[in-house]
């Protein structure tokens, strides 16, 4: 952990939907977990780390937060961002396009001021620790998630497993009612083909007597 809270962080830069999003992170590959980005957006060209001051400020407020804004803008970044306001336009606004002459001197002056700050190792010590917390929260999260359907598919199965049950039982229960009516069925026939057998004879005999009787 110590080496971990020792990682410096960098601040990671991409458009994702209606989104510009960022983040204060110890690698690509964190910032790309932290985005749920399933491809490599650095090699796409479509990330990249910035310099940009304000969203290394930003960023480093919040280590390990996405953040977000309009994509196409050029606001703050936030945790809470609403949606950009030319979605019903015909065409989309282009992307900070370079500024005046002017405009364009002013900010890689403001860059090289602000590069030239290095953060302090207890501000990146303490930075990286949001970070690792922030990651903790996120593992926590995904932990607690994958618990839930665990029990759920627990729930379910052992639901499917009762009602499995219960209808082998029953199907079993019938099977023996079924054979104990075809017994006494089968018994019921015996003594029917018995009586019948008797009655044949009986009346054969009686009716030998009748005949006699009437000679």
């Amino acid at each position: 952990m110590a080496k971990q809270l020792k990682r410096k962080l960098k601040t990671y830069q991409t458009s994702l939907g209606f989104y510009d999003q960022a983040i204060a992170a110890p690698s690509m590959k964190a910032a790309l977990a932290a985005w749920g980005a399933s491809s490599n957006l650095f090699h796409q060209g479509v990330a990249k780390e910035t310099d940009d001051p304000d969203i290394v400020a930003a960023t480093m407020a919040k280590p390990g937060v996405v953040l977000r804004r309009p994509v196409g803008s050029d606001g703050p970044f936030t945790e809470s961002a609403e949606l950009p306001s030319d979605l019903g336009e015909g065409e989309t606004r282009p992307r900070r396009k370079s500024k005046s002459k002017s405009g364009s001197q002013k900010r890689p002056a403001k860059t090289a001021r602000t590069a030239s700050r290095a953060i302090d190792d207890a501000a990146a010590r303490k930075a990286a620790a949001a970070f690792e917390k922030e990651e903790r929260r996120r593992e926590a999260a995904r932990a607690k998630e994958e618990a839930a359907r665990a029990r759920e598919r627990a729930r379910r199965d052992k639901a499917v497993t009762a009602a499995e049950a219960a209808l082998d039982k029953a199907r079993r229960e019938h099977d023996a009612k079924t054979k104990a009516i075809e017994a006494e069925r089968a018994a019921l026939d015996a003594r029917a083909e018995a009586e019948q057998e008797r009655w044949d004879k009986q009346r054969k005999k009686l009716g030998e007597a009748l005949r006699r009787a009437r000679e």
